[in-house]
């Protein structure tokens, strides 16, 4: 049944990895795919003896390949060496780039790698073959709540230096026109929204594979309101966060959906370039707060011949701590990542859902 829907679902996976992702190289000279077919490696490990002669990590091909592989090469010593720690003996760690994501997720499956980078949706399409034991993480936010009047009410949102976060969420965010203003006051002053508050509006959405742009805005209004984007009256498709905003401030829309807080990165633009008149924290307004969208993960192999419980606790903490070194920092900035967090399969129940919502689309 998953495989039936990989075409579709291949289209939301490639927005995972870094923001650079897009397109699915094939790489050429050292960057290989991982293996799909043969018999995975025989080594064992065992408590009294943690010897792994071949521990194999796979990425995804977010960005060039060879890029990925120069930048990642000195994660096989950090590997190694945080292992070692343990009291595990690696052999070599090896590391390759899948042709696609789902190249990355059929190996974990089939257990012809150990070890996979992966966005949370290439997690969920291959979870009965693949485990998640981390989550990544990226500089906190100073809201965070699921109530927009949070939001509203402690402008502009920083980022925090000292704090790390797993997930990120969309936001609804109404801007200067009087409908726009309307919808806010009435979340400003505790007011629920009703349906026909959000049918009047004018809507700025990104493309249907957008996570914080369409999918999980769309989830949200399913349980709110049961219906999704595609039942408002009026809705434009932009080609990117700064076209949504540009209309915004020129009111040609009245709400956008965006990732939690796209008003940072277009902060500077929407006077100089969009036409606000003033500024943009005190023009926009949120007025909808979607569910946590979790990071990409860390995923290991459930068929793996190396793997176990053991070794799982064992990788967990050494990415952790390479995470919060200056090399390791440098390595794991491919993939726009700053740290990482222990996982739960439940963290990705959104994903799920929204993986649901795509059939439910097709």
């Amino acid at each position: 049944m998953k495989k039936k829907f990989m075409p579709l679902l291949a289209a939301v996976l490639s927005i995972g990895l870094a923001t650079g992702c897009g397109t699915n190289n094939a790489g050429t000279g050292t960057t290989q795919p991982p293996a799909q077919t043969g018999t995975p490696t025989e080594t064992t490990t065992t408590d009294s003896n943690k010897q792994i002669d071949v521990l194999k990590v796979s990425f995804v091909p977010s960005k060039d390949p060879d890029q990925i592989i120069t930048t990642t090469e000195p994660l096989k010593e950090l590997l190694k060496n945080q292992l070692a720690k343990q009291g595990y003996t690696v052999g070599s760690v090896t590391i390759d780039v899948g042709t696609t994501y789902e190249a990355v997720g059929e190996a974990l499956s089939a257990g012809t790698t150990d070890v996979g980078l992966i966005p949370g949706g290439t997690y969920v399409l291959y979870d009965d073959g693949a485990e998640v034991i981390l989550t990544s993480t990226r500089k906190a936010l100073s809201n965070d709540s699921d109530n927009p009047k949070d939001w509203n009410d402690n402008k502009p949102t920083t980022g925090l230096d000292n704090e790390q976060a797993s997930y990120y969420r969309s936001l609804f965010i109404a801007g200067p026109s009087q409908k726009g203003q309307e919808l806010a006051a009435k979340v400003n002053n505790g007011e629920a929204l009703t349906w026909e508050d959000l049918n009047s509006a004018r809507w700025a959405v990104m493309s249907t594979s957008s996570s914080a742009g369409y999918i999980y805005p769309t989830l949200w209004l399913r349980e709110n309101y049961g219906k999704g984007l595609t039942d408002l009256a009026q809705v434009t498709q932009s080609d990117s966060y700064g076209s949504s905003f540009a209309r915004l401030a020129a009111e040609q829309v009245d709400v956008l959906v965006a990732f939690a807080d796209a008003r940072r990165d277009n902060e500077e633009k929407w006077m100089s370039e969009f036409g606000g008149k003033a500024s943009i924290w005190e023009q926009t307004n949120v007025i909808g707060v979607t569910q946590p969208i979790y990071n990409d993960t860390v995923s290991v192999s459930k068929n793996s011949p190396v793997m176990s419980d053991d070794l799982k606790k064992a990788l967990q903490e050494a990415f952790i701590a390479i995470a919060e070194t200056d090399e390791g920092k440098e390595v794991i900035a491919i993939y726009s990542h700053e740290g990482y967090k222990v996982a739960q399969p439940a963290d990705y129940d959104g994903e799920r859902q929204a993986q649901e919502l795509i059939r439910s689309m097709k």
